[in-house]
C-alpha cells in the first residue's frame, strides 16, 4: 500500500481517475488482442482474414488520429476521452456477437477510429497535469500501467477460455465469446472513473493567450513534428509486419495451447513494465535521445533469436526482451515531444506521430500474413523479423542523429530566453 501511495502521491485527482480508466481499458484491450485472432480462426475463417482486420482497425485509427488531435487541442481532452472510451465499450459488443466477415471487419474499423480519441488525449492531458521534470517518470508510470494491466488482460483471457472449454460443455467458439463479452464489461466501468477527469487551468491559458496573439512559430512546429512523425513511421512499419501475430507466431511455429500464448505475452509485458520503470535511470546518465537509442538497437539481437529458433525457450527468451528493450524507450519519446513542442500543438504532434505508426500497421499488416501463408511458420516469420530488424536499425540511427541536434538547439534557445528575460 505504501508502494502504492508513493507511486501516485505527486499527482492530482485527474491524474489518478485517468490511470485508473486506462486499467481497465487496457486490460479489456488485452483480453481482446490475444483472444480476437483465434475468435475469427474459430468462425473458419483464414489468416488473410485476421490480417485484413487488423490493417482496417489500424487504417481508421490513422484516419481519426490526427482530426482527433486538433479537436482535442481545440476543445480540450475529457469529452475525447469520454466519448472514445463509451463507443470502444460498443465496439467491442458488436465484433464479439459478430460472424459475417463484414461485421468482424466493420466492427474492427469502429475499434480503431475511437481508440484513436484515447490514443491522442492520453499523453497531452497528462503533460498539461504535470511539471516538465515529472514527465519522463509519469509517462513511464503510465505506459508501465498500462502493459501491467495487458498482463492481466492476456492471462485472464486465456486461462478463462481454456477453462470454459476444459470444464463446461461450451465448444470452443463459445468459450472464447464469452471471454470477449467479459472484456465489454470491463471496458464499460473503464468509462466511470473519466467523469472525474478535469481540464487543466494551465492548458486554458495557453489556449487563451495563444487565441489572443498571432505568434506561434508553426513553420518550426511542423517540421519538429514531420522529423518525429518520420521515425515513427520507420518503427510502425516495422512493428506492423510482427508484433499483431506473435500470438499466432507462437500458435503455428510452438503449437503452444491459448493459456500459455496469454502466459508468455503477459510476461513480455511484465518485463516491459520493469523498463519502463528504470528508462527513467537511462535518460538521467545518457539522455532522452541516446536513451531510446540504445534502448531500441539493444532489442535487435532478441529480436533476431526469436525469427530463426526452433527452441521455445529461445524464443520466449528473445521476445521478452525485445518487448522490453523496444518498448521501453517509448515513454521517452513522447516526454521529448511534449518538451520540443509547443503546448498549443501538442495533441495535433501526438495524433500525427500516432497516425502514421498506425498507417505502418494497415499497410503491412496484409504483407505479413501474405508472407508466412506462403513460406510458412518457420521461414514466413523469419522473413518477416529480418524485415522488422532492419526497419527498427534504421529508424533508431535516424532518431539519434536528428533529434541530438533539436535537443541542443532546443536547449540553447531556452538559454537565449532566460538571459533576455534576466536582462528586462
Amino acid at each position: 500500500m505504501n508502494i502504492i501511495t508513493k507511486l501516485f502521491y505527486p499527482y492530482n485527482q485527474t491524474v489518478r481517475s485517468f490511470f485508473l480508466s486506462s486499467l481497465c481499458f487496457n486490460t479489456a484491450m488485452g483480453i481482446f488482442i490475444v483472444m480476437y485472432p483465434f475468435f475469427v480462426r474459430e468462425l473458419g475463417y483464414g489468416d488473410q482474414v485476421n490480417g485484413s482486420i487488423i490493417a482496417f482497425q489500424a487504417a481508421a485509427t490513422a484516419i481519426a488520429l490526427l482530426p482527433a488531435g486538433i479537436i482535442g487541442d481545440r476543445f480540450g481532452r475529457k469529452n475525447m476521452l469520454l466519448i472514445g472510451a463509451s463507443m470502444l465499450a460498443v465496439s467491442f459488443f458488436i465484433r464479439s456477437v459478430g460472424s459475417a466477415e463484414w461485421v468482424l471487419v466493420a466492427g474492427a474499423g469502429v475499434t480503431g477510429f475511437f481508440f484513436a480519441f484515447l490514443q491522442v488525449s492520453a499523453i497531452p492531458l497528462l503533460a498539461e497535469h504535470s511539471k516538465e521534470k515529472q514527465r519522463v517518470k509519469l509517462f513511464s508510470l503510465h505506459a508501465a500501467l498500462m502493459m501491467a494491466a495487458n498482463v492481466f488482460g492476456h492471462l485472464f483471457g486465456g486461462m478463462m477460455t481454456d477453462s470454459l472449454f476444459a470444464w463446461t460443455s461450451l465448444t470452443m467458439l463459445q468459450s472464447i465469446q464469452v471471454t470477449l463479452f467479459s472484456a465489454c464489461l470491463v471496458a464499460v466501468v473503464a468509462c466511470f472513473p473519466l467523469f472525474k477527469v478535469r481540464e487543466s487551468q494551465k492548458i486554458n491559458s495557453v489556449q487563451k493567450l495563444a487565441s489572443a496573439s498571432s505568434y506561434i512559430p508553426k513553420k518550426r512546429e511542423w517540421k519538429l513534428i514531420g522529423l518525429f512523425a518520420f521515425s515513427s513511421l520507420l518503427i510502425g512499419f516495422g512493428s506492423g509486419l510482427v508484433i499483431p501475430y506473435l500470438n499466432l507466431y507462437f500458435n503455428d511455429r510452438f503449437h503452444l495451447n491459448y493459456s500459455t500464448i496469454g502466459l508468455v505475452l503477459s510476461l513480455g509485458q511484465a518485463m516491459t513494465v520493469f523498463a519502463m520503470l528504470i528508462g527513467s535511470k537511462v535518460v538521467d546518465r545518457v539522455g532522452e535521445v541516446r536513451a531510446v537509442f540504445l534502448l531500441q538497437m539493444g532489442s535487435i539481437p532478441f529480436l533476431l533469436m526469436t525469427a530463426f529458433t526452433n527452441v521455445i525457450w529461445f524464443a520466449i527468451i528473445g521476445f521478452l526482451f525485445r518487448q522490453a528493450l523496444m518498448n521501453a524507450g517509448n515513454p521517452i519519446q513522447a516526454a521529448l515531444v511534449m518538451r520540443l513542442i509547443h503546448p498549443q500543438m501538442r495533441g495535433t504532434a501526438n495524433s500525427v506521430t500516432q497516425m502514421v505508426f498506425q498507417l505502418g500497421w494497415a499497410l503491412m499488416g496484409p504483407v505479413s500474413m501474405g508472407i508466412v501463408a506462403l513460406y510458412g511458420a518457420y521461414k514466413g516469420y523469419a522473413i518477416v523479423f529480418c524485415i522488422t530488424a532492419a526497419l527498427y536499425v534504421i529508424g533508431s540511427i535516424y532518431f539519434l542523429l536528428v533529434f541530438q541536434k533539436k535537443v541542443a538547439e532546443h536547449e540553447q534557445l531556452n538559454t537565449l530566453d532566460t538571459k533576455k528575460q534576466l536582462d528586462l
